[in-house]
Order: C-alpha cells, then sequence, then structure tokens
C-alpha cells in the first residue's frame, strides 16, 4: 500500500471528503499496520465555514489545519477524546476533512463508528497531530477494486452553533455500511 499523492489533498475540502470513502487508513503502531476502510467523513471549509476550527483565526490548538495539505489535523475534544483530520487545500487555505468512522480490515478491535473511537481503534493521538499523511508510519492508501457503493450526502454532526452552517450537505458515507456513526 503507498500513501496517496498530496495532489489529492490540495484540493477544496468538499471534493476530498467525498473521494476519502472507500480508502484504507493506515495506522503502525508498535510493528503492527493497523487498516481501516473509511466509510464517514465531514468537510470543513475554511475560515468562512462557521463550524469548522479555522473560523476563529490560527492557534496552537488548530495551526496544523494552516500547513500544507496532507497532514493531519489530530485535536483533543471533551477532554477525552482524540479526532483526526485530514488538512486539505487548495494550497495553505486552513480546510480538513473528519475521519468519522471506519470499516475495521485489519488489526483493529473494538468499535469504530464515531471520530473518537475511529482514534481509539487506530491507535491515534496528539503525537500525530500535523504529521505528514505521506510518512510510512500514517497514511491513506487506495483501496484494491472492492464492491461499489452509493455516496450519501447528509448535514455535519454536532454543529449545531454555525447556524446555517449545520445544514450544509457536508457529511458523506457508505449507503448502508453498519460502521457509519449516524443515518
Amino acid at each position: 500500500m503507498l500513501p496517496l499523492p498530496r495532489s489529492f489533498y490540495d484540493r477544496p475540502a468538499e471534493e476530498v471528503a467525498p473521494e476519502l470513502l472507500g480508502k484504507f487508513l493506515v495506522h503502525i503502531v508498535n510493528g503492527e499496520r493497523r487498516v481501516g476502510k473509511i466509510v464517514e467523513t465531514e468537510a470543513y471549509l475554511g475560515p468562512r465555514d462557521l463550524a469548522a476550527h479555522s473560523a476563529r483565526g490560527k492557534t496552537t490548538r488548530n495551526a496544523a489545519m494552516f500547513g500544507p495539505p496532507g497532514h493531519a489535523y489530530v485535536y483533543f475534544v471533551y477532554g477525552m477524546h482524540w479526532c483526526m483530520n485530514v488538512v486539505t487545500g487548495p494550497g495553505e487555505h486552513p480546510s480538513a476533512v473528519l475521519i468519522r468512522a471506519i470499516e475495521p480490515m485489519k488489526n483493529i478491535e473494538g468499535k469504530t463508528n464515531g471520530p473518537a473511537l475511529v482514534c481509539r481503534a487506530m491507535g491515534i493521538d496528539g503525537r500525530q497531530n500535523g504529521q505528514d499523511l505521506l510518512s510510512s508510519d500514517l497514511f491513506i492508501a487506495h483501496a484494491n477494486e472492492g464492491e461499489p457503493f452509493v455516496t450519501v450526502k447528509k448535514s455535519r454532526v454536532g454543529v449545531e452553533y454555525s447556524g446555517r452552517w449545520a445544514k450544509k450537505l457536508l457529511r458523506f458515507y457508505v449507503k448502508g455500511n453498519t460502521n457509519i456513526s449516524k443515518k
């Protein structure tokens, strides 16, 4: 498995998010390769998107979002959970795609139907914040030719505070997959 090229990420988040579906998230932890198929994502479009962490400007917490595309933005939420985003472009536009759910493929235990559960099962935490997704131990790869699937578009989850942005159809998931976080 080879990492996706940087050019894959150097596009608007709303283009990258649905195209991540069906790809493999790979993290090597203590020599063990953990692999999950991405089945649910959410796009965050940058400063104008009031649900995006970059809407209030650059901070220590969200600095990875302001860097080049193809890096991980991993943040701590509710004082107990890690969540992983993929930084997108174009260029250093502070946008990202949240990995909401994966289907376990190899060496994954526990539930994976939510962003915090994905990180727990994959062994992803703050140490991966800012990591290049073209590295050898954390990356996203093309899946082998699999069965075709239908992509569903829905509003994002848990961003009611963002007003009209909460209703935008920026959450994408594989129709019928039992690992998605919310229908």
